[in-house]
């Protein structure tokens, strides 16, 4: 069932929105080059506790740590850790869900570190592009397919493939609520939006042609490319307004 947001649940969400776009940024001038996954992650729960928020991914079915941190080929869900050093050339999604006054404010952003190649930057700027794309796209009483179709037009244009297994989701009180937002078009996602849903964009793109994942079976968690090709991800928290959409994860 889909929730339409109050006018007091979109304030709550508002602020929480910005609490996950202010720890963003916060990271961000600390992934680089050296650092491990487990430090970005410390650093993060950190100012989540700091700022009177609690960090949703820690413990969520189990879910070990407070961040996720999905380096070149891990498409999502990898877990920081002690031994994961980022290098020169990596790329790394850094996605972050925190807490406030018992809502969700869920963003991500691909960071490059040091010298990436040309290929991949391009990757990761497009990936960038494509979500906007996806958000430009709503709009209330047009269909939620218009998302992905929006999102797939663009990324049709390179030899790309966006992950069909995972997409974006509805949220509020709940971390994962309906709607569940496919990133390419499909007839499953025709549903009429409404002024006062809530739902996060955040496409997944592989520079391989295939949109193939698996999950390892080692932690449970960690999804890599099956072809081994890198994967980049960007992801807003977003509210479908009388005028379209509102981005809510930014300052």
């Amino acid at each position: 069932m889909i929730v339409i947001k109050t006018q007091e649940e979109i304030e709550k969400m508002r602020k929480v929105g910005k609490l996950a776009a202010q720890l963003l940024n916060y990271i961000g001038p600390f992934v680089k080059e050296g650092v491990s996954t487990q430090y970005l992650n410390d650093l993060c729960e950190k100012f989540t506790q700091k700022n009177g928020a609690i960090s949703a991914p820690l413990n969520y079915h189990g879910f070990p740590k407070s961040i996720c941190t999905s380096i070149n080929n891990v498409v999502c869900h990898g877990i920081p850790s002690e031994q994961d050093i980022l290098k020169d050339g990596d790329i790394v999604n850094v996605d972050i869900t925190v807490i406030l006054d018992g809502y969700h404010g869920d963003s991500s952003r691909t960071f490059m570190i040091g010298n990436v190649d040309e290929k991949i930057q391009n990757l990761v700027s497009r990936t960038e592009s494509a979500m906007h794309r996806g958000i430009a796209a709503v709009k209330p009483g047009k269909y939620l397919y218009e998302v992905g179709k929006a999102i797939e037009k663009y990324i049709g244009k390179f030899d790309y493939s966006i992950v069909r297994t995972y997409g974006g989701h509805g949220i509020g009180k709940r971390f994962h609520e309906d709607p569940h937002v496919l990133h390419h078009f499909s007839r499953e996602n025709k549903i009429r939006l409404q002024e006062g849903m809530i739902f996060t964009v955040e496409p997944m793109i592989n520079m391989g042609k295939s949109y193939a994942v698996e999950t390892s079976a080692t932690d449970g968690w960690t999804v890599t490319t099956v072809d081994g090709s890198i994967s980049a991800q960007f992801e807003h928290t977003i509210l479908v307004t009388s005028e379209g959409a509102e981005i809510l994860t930014t300052v």
